[in-house]
């Protein structure tokens, strides 16, 4: 069954929230759970691109309101899933968010450190359609540049990182185990591309599922399984060669050999988005 990548928090991580959310498990119709699966843990100041999105008043202190991950792509600009800005995620329209922030170069996301930058402007792709999670990106426009040296070079179409077998790597802070363990530090998991005809196996659309779309959607995953995105991935990079080709979306369950996961191809979808400077 089709699930969203990223849901709000568990009601024992969000208890701190000053705002009762509206529990999401059984009905968020965009996505996929997403957490890193069979990942170890990385440095944030290694990887300065990778950022989390962050809303304390929507999911309280814990984790510093943690919710889904992005990824900085020019000193004032941030990708991230656009079901990661819905009602259904936010419990809230994005506009009703006053402290919607990125949270850049934290090493632990329950101390300090790093920069908490207020996200001023929010595009989504203008194709993104949330019945069924095709073109899946926004671009978050920060209240002040980060280092230019925090930025990731973006994919292009027909970018060769996007051949099948390519090794790839997928970033998050979200759920290590598949039942709710959420980390505090950034942790990454090595993946492959996979050939569009094995998404598409797996996700042929039905009453109750999603229908994998090549157009704007990429498949990654581990063929033995093991090694996936989850709950709380939602946004976060999937890089391979050095450049950005994904965005964590959807898909089924979490590090399952038969269910890759499901990204936002970022060669296809970027550029339809008006005004990227």
């Amino acid at each position: 069954m089709r699930r969203p990548i990223i849901r709000p928090l568990p009601a024992a991580l969000a208890l701190a929230s000053a705002v009762a959310l509206t529990p999401l498990a059984a009905q968020a119709p965009a996505a996929a759970d997403s957490v890193i699966i069979g990942g170890a843990a990385v440095r944030s100041s290694e990887i300065p691109w990778v950022v989390a999105l962050s809303s304390r008043d929507r999911f309280g202190g814990t984790r510093a309101g943690q919710f889904c991950g992005g990824v900085v792509v020019a000193p004032t600009q941030v990708l991230t899933a656009a079901h990661c800005l819905s009602r259904e995620v936010l419990g809230a329209t994005v506009s009703e968010v006053r402290d919607l922030r990125v949270i850049a170069g934290r090493e632990d996301l329950r101390g300090s450190g790093g920069r908490e930058i207020p996200v001023r402007r929010v595009r989504l792709a203008p194709g993104y359609d949330p019945a069924t999670s095709s073109a899946d990106l926004a671009v978050l426009t920060l209240g002040a540049a980060l280092p230019a040296r925090h930025a990731i070079a973006t994919a292009r179409r027909g970018d060769e990182a996007y051949r099948p077998g390519t090794p790839a790597t997928v970033y998050g802070w979200g759920d290590t185990t598949g039942i709710g363990t959420y980390a505090s530090t950034l942790h990454a998991a090595r993946v492959q591309v996979q050939p569009d005809s094995v998404c598409a196996r797996a996700y042929p659309g039905s009453v109750t599922g999603s229908r994998y779309q090549p157009a704007t959607m990429m498949c990654a995953g581990d063929a033995r399984g093991g090694h996936d995105a989850c709950q709380g991935d939602s946004g976060g990079p999937l890089v391979a060669r050095g450049r950005l080709i994904g965005i964590v979306s959807w898909g089924s369950g979490c590090g399952r050999a038969d269910s890759p996961g499901v990204y936002t191809r970022v060669g296809e979808v970027l550029p339809t988005v008006a005004g990227r400077r």
